[in-house]
């Protein structure tokens, strides 16, 4: 038997994901998201017979005939939760629907997404999305290429234009692209489809390219017997009036049925129980929607999305598979085998992240660390004392890790000196809001540590003007590069032989002199005639660790600081050439 095929959209973030099936589905999902960025994964059914209504003159006009159900669409938050969305030995998605903003075009998320299906060999094709945002177009509620057809000369250029950038950067990616209609051969062609979310232009032709392909190249993978235990992957755990804690569930392979025994994955060990009911959302509804959209039945076939109720299910996580259990302990085997392989990644030092669910945490913490954010402990639920305990750890030895991020979970109502905690429920504007106060907080330590730092100067003593031989010996001084500082340790060549014991200006003591001033200076442990001479240049002895430090704090020294220490530096490469490398 020919089972519905699973469509995952992604690409980056607001390029059209949510509303282009929301035109489909005729809802508002993308309405009601946070920020209208989709942060939870969701799942609608579209049927035979809507691909049939919506596409019946293109359908007829390809000779087309379709044999699969209907399209099951999952919607993501981005490329990272596509990844959790897996299934034993591969993706959950049959194919994935690319989405880019046609004005856009290959943004920086798209590029990872394009990455990612590369890794999991997921076949795809692109909606170039948006269309009603070139200029002049005319919307029109013909076929697609009609209305193409229909635009002005200059319009029709425009939209050939972006394609070919689209085309063209693909190329670069290693892709052959083209426009749908101008490709013959889809096995080694992508094929692009202009479309509007708005308008809904090119809509009919982007679902019949979905359903054609699934239909066309997916062969077995569509197969399934009813009498395959069914195999899922939960997307989310909620508590639900009248019916406790349910679970929205994807079914990707096999027959699932009211009252079956079911193995379910868990943080610690699989759960087994029994299903109580099962809830399908109603045709082109949202299994994010109410439960009033839901019905229930006695059973369900792959692939579909389900609300299972069920007894002993509250450690249920989202992200986890689930078996239909025929033998319980075969089962339970078969789904700690792959909890195992859902594991996030963490490093010996970094942030602390929570998420509302496993799919969120394991989005959150692939985007940290595209970002190159490290992340020592990933959990699940509310921030608790042990998490700001656990932050608090890294205050002395790399305090921009003392950091507690949520996303999903409220705000703590918790006392926390010298700890960040940042909540959101848009993932992207948690991360920008962590790396917004990393960069303030690395520029406030960077200033500090500034300041304990000693400063580079190379330094003159003024023939002439010699007030005491030793001490301290005391010297007109010129500075001529850098910061001259009270304390300083100078050398001559590359020998350190003096410091710095006072500075006066005017016969008033002052803590440093810079660039251009002629001061009179106290020098200790050296005779002036002996170890130096009048005419002398010295400069402040940096050692290695500290000329690296201010190397790192360049933009914070004046150019002519910025010399001395090149200057000291091919100093001390002399007997050394890999001195400060």
């Amino acid at each position: 038997m020919i089972r519905t095929p699973i469509i995952a959209f992604l690409g980056h973030v607001d390029a059209g994901k949510t509303t282009l099936q929301d035109f489909i589905r005729k809802t508002a999902v993308a309405k009601s998201e946070p920020g209208e960025i989709t942060q939870s994964i969701g799942a609608s059914i579209v049927p035979a017979h809507t691909i049939n209504t919506l596409c019946s003159p293109l359908l007829k006009q390809l000779g087309i005939e379709l044999k699969i159900p209907g399209l099951l669409m999952i919607d993501t938050p981005g490329h990272a939760a596509f990844v959790s969305l897996r299934k034993r030995g591969g993706t959950l998605a049959d194919l994935a629907v690319l989405v880019v903003d046609i004005k856009e075009g290959i943004m920086p998320q798209t590029l990872e997404a394009i990455n990612i299906l590369k890794q999991f060999k997921t076949p795809f094709i692109i909606a170039a999305n948006k269309t009603d945002k070139i200029s002049g177009w005319r919307s029109s509620s013909t076929t697609l290429l009609q209305s193409i057809q229909e635009q002005q000369k200059e319009v029709q250029n425009q939209l050939d234009t972006e394609l070919y950038n689209l085309v063209a950067k693909l190329s670069e990616l290693g892709f052959n692209a083209d426009r749908f209609d101008r490709v013959t051969d889809y096995t080694k062609t992508l094929a692009i489809v202009p479309c509007s979310a708005k308008t809904g232009e090119g809509v009919p032709e982007l679902l019949v390219m979905a359903a054609g392909l699934s239909q066309r190249f997916l062969g077995e993978k569509l197969q399934y017997s009813e009498e395959t235990a069914a195999k899922g992957t939960i997307l989310e755990v909620k508590k639900e009036k009248g019916l406790g804690i349910t679970l929205d569930v994807i079914i990707y392979d096999g027959v699932l049925k009211k009252g079956q025994q079911i193995a379910i994955g868990t943080t610690t060990q699989p759960i087994i129980t029994k299903i109580k009911s099962l809830l399908v959302p109603k045709p082109l509804s949202e299994m994010r929607d109410s439960t009033a959209n839901f019905r229930q039945v006695e059973q369900v076939v792959a692939a579909t999305g389900v609300k299972i109720s069920a007894p002993g299910i509250d450690e249920a996580v989202a992200g986890m598979p689930l078996i239909a259990a025929k033998d319980a302990e075969e089962a339970k085997r078969l789904v700690k085998e792959q909890v195992e392989e859902l594991s996030i990644q963490l490093d010996d030092e970094g942030i602390v992240a929570k998420a509302d669910t496993l799919g969120s945490l394991e989005a959150l913490a692939t985007l940290l660390r595209q970002n190159g954010i490290k992340v020592k402990k990933a959990a699940i639920g509310e921030i608790t004392r042990k998490d700001i305990s656990d932050a608090a750890a890294s205050l002395q030895t790399e305090p921009l890790s003392a950091v507690v991020i949520g996303f999903n979970v409220p705000a703590p109502q918790l006392t926390t000196i010298g700890i960040r905690i940042m909540t959101d429920n848009v993932i992207y504007s948690l991360i920008e809001k962590l790396q917004a106060w990393r960069a303030e907080e690395k520029s406030k330590l960077e200033k500090a540590s500034f300041k304990k730092t000693a400063k580079p100067c190379k330094v003159l003593l003024l023939k002439g003007y010699v007030f005491r031989q030793n001490n301290p010996a005391i010297a007109g001084t010129e500075v001529l590069l850098g910061t001259l500082q009270a304390g300083a340790q100078l050398m001559k060549e590359d020998n350190p032989i003096t410091t710095v014991k006072e500075i006066q200006e005017e016969k008033e003591n002052i803590t440093e002199a810079k660039k251009g001033k002629q001061v009179a200076v106290a020098y200790e442990k050296i005779t002036i005639g002996r170890q130096v001479s009048e005419g002398d240049t010295l400069y402040s002895h940096i050692p290695e660790q500290e000329y690296r430090r201010l190397k790192e704090l360049k933009d914070y020294l004046s150019e002519d600081e910025k010399e001395a220490l090149r200057e000291i530096a091919a100093i001390m490469r002399k007997k050394n050439p890999l001195w400060g490398v």
